[in-house]
């Protein structure tokens, strides 16, 4: 294994991929975005696959605008569950290994126990829909597809909660910040590295397969409210952050209430130790 596709490259878990592969010089990462290869079709991702000689695809591209996706279902399907198709078929054809990016979104959020990968998936919203329709496909058409269900992604790159809090934390004097959902966040780079790991993992070991839906998040449980108390604290700010409930911030797509993973099955199959999500958070922040 040594050429590796990343679509998405732009993103955040593409941008931290970038960062994390340099401490993995023996594969050769290919960061694409749209403008260099479009995933929805599947002749030109055969054709990257063949001319780049592509071992392994990890796919970060992604519809990810949650409530956008609720008057935009035709784009949300057709990149969140035709493109993964399309790639899950390339790499079944060109015998790669395919990494696909998945969401806590698959679930209902009325569960108050951490999701197993083996929990049933109710999605809320058109997005979490989407997601869950792609994973069918990718682990449906080609059984040796990884897919890596995660929560609450943050990083340096993009837009993202942290960096949008610390932006407000700047401007504004009072912030309204939702209490009654509680996930884990994820912090981009150490999801880059359990990613690579996991690659790692593959390249030692050729004749297992390694197939199947694992979860990724940071360890650790909390609410958007205290994840934005712990920025506030981390980077001094002097604003208030009040807390409210879900109905006094209405948005088009449904948030889970609860979206905490058991992180088990990929921690003991690829001997991973994952990060508690305030150490990644003054970590991400002293990055910034």
């Amino acid at each position: 294994m040594r050429n590796i596709l990343v679509t998405g490259g732009n993103g955040q878990l593409g941008q931290a991929l970038q960062k994390a592969a340099t401490a993995y010089p023996q594969f050769n990462l290919l960061f694409t975005d749209y403008e260099q290869l479009d995933i929805t079709d599947k002749d030109a991702v055969a054709a990257y696959f063949s001319t780049q000689d592509v071992h392994a695809c990890i796919n970060c591209a992604a519809y990810t605008a949650v409530d956008k996706a609720e008057s935009d279902e035709e784009k949300a399907f057709l990149l969140n569950f035709q493109a993964v198709l399309s790639l899950a078929e390339v790499c079944a054809d060109s015998n790669a290994q395919l990494i696909h990016i998945s969401t806590d979104y698959v679930f209902s959020g009325k569960q108050n126990t951490p999701y197993s990968e083996e929990d049933e998936t109710d999605p809320q919203s058109i997005y979490g829909a989407s997601k869950l329709r792609g994973e069918a496909a990718a682990t449906g058409y080609n059984p040796d597809t990884v897919v890596i269900r995660t929560s609450w992604l943050y990083s340096e790159y993009a837009v993202n909660f942290v960096k949008r809090m610390r932006e407000l934390m700047q401007e504004r004097p009072e912030l309204n910040v939702v209490f009654d959902q509680a996930g884990t966040p994820t912090y981009a780079g150490d999801l880059a590295v359990a990613i690579l790991d996991i690659l790692q993992y593959k390249a030692a070991n050729t004749s297992t397969s390694i197939g199947g839906i694992y979860h990724y998040s940071n360890e650790g449980v909390t609410s958007w409210y205290d994840f934005a108390i712990t920025i506030k604290e981390m980077t001094n700010a002097t604003t208030t952050v009040l807390p409210v409930t879900s109905d006094k911030y209405v948005t088009a797509a449904k948030r889970p209430a609860y979206s905490v993973l058991n992180k088990e099955k990929v921690k003991t199959t690829f001997g991973l130790s994952i990060p508690y999500w305030r150490d990644s958070l003054a970590k991400c922040l002293k990055n910034m």
